[in-house]
């Protein structure tokens, strides 16, 4: 193909998609490939298809061109597939039967994760993880790191004689990462552990003396305390919607196995099943970085 180097699995998605959604009446005809149409309703299926493989830099006109191209090199290698008789091979007849069930698992599971993200479902799940996350203190500080103590002792004397401990800050400290020292808003967990002992014992409005770290000294400003709330519903309703759509479709294939009667020749490996991604987990909002 002159534009892709597409594998066989997306050529034969590809071409069995096209051959499933065959193009109502209406369609709109872009090309003709030895008197066979090549259609906007194609080019749709392969925009999902193929499109996200395409350059990002490009723009919306040489991306519908590219794809359109794709589908003319598509139609030609199929037409030659065929007169080759490449249609008749067990290999083939094989890998389409595939392809169709893999696609319509794929249309099953797409109605059930639109059926499944409702409103209800949404709320509940979001209930369901804002209760079940325990109560936990934050902090928001700010910090000097320098290499040597001397240093640090030399930031802690500015400080605590009045200058402002974000011009210091940005002055001496080297982490380039937090602008004035400010690290925001974190828990316990997400800093070394002796910065973290050191901050969670201060007050608010409190300067540490030197703090020795893996990282060199910190000098600590306490600016804040509270405990951590859990995100708004707006703030994480794409993870939520994520998250009960993969619910719902873990649930379907589950009832529809329960529902079956399967018989296995082969004697696989016991292998414990992954625990499930906890409402909890998937809405988690991100925190500051280690420093």
């Amino acid at each position: 193909m002159v534009l892709f180097k597409a594998k066989l699995t997306s050529v034969c998605g590809t071409a069995l998609a096209l051959a499933l959604f065959a193009a109502p009446v209406q369609a709109k005809v872009l090309a003709t490939v030895n008197g066979v149409d090549v259609t906007d309703q194609d080019l749709a299926i392969a925009r999902d298809d193929v499109g996200p493989t395409l350059p990002k830099q490009m723009d919306d006109a040489a991306r519908e061109k590219a794809l359109l191209d794709y589908l003319i090199d598509v139609k030609l290698v199929e037409q030659k597939a065929i007169a080759d008789k490449l249609d008749q091979t067990p290999e083939f007849k094989q890998k389409l039967a595939y392809f169709r069930e893999k696609l319509l698992m794929e249309s099953f599971l797409g109605k059930v994760a639109k059926e499944g993200v409702t409103p209800a479902a949404m709320k509940s799940t979001y209930d369901e993880a804002a209760k079940a996350q325990k109560p936990e203190e934050e902090v928001h500080a700010r910090h000097i790191l320098v290499p040597t103590e001397a240093e640090a002792l030399a930031a802690e004397k500015r400080v605590k004689a009045g200058e402002d401990f974000a011009k210091v800050a940005d002055e001496v400290s080297k982490d380039p990462g937090s602008k004035g020292g400010d690290l925001g808003w974190f828990t316990k967990d997400r800093m070394v552990p002796e910065f973290a002992d050191a901050a969670f014992k201060m007050q608010p409005g409190q300067v540490s003396d030197p703090v020795k770290s893996q990282f060199g000294y910190h000098i600590i400003k306490l600016e804040g305390k509270r405990q951590r709330e859990f995100p708004p519903m707006d703030q994480v309703k794409d993870q939520l919607e994520h998250f009960v759509a993969q619910k719902a479709q873990s649930e379907a294939i589950i009832k529809l196995r329960e529902s079956a009667k399967i018989t296995r020749t082969d004697t696989p490996a016991a292998v414990p099943a992954p625990a499930p991604a906890k409402p909890a987990d998937a809405a988690k909002p991100v925190e500051a970085p280690k420093k």
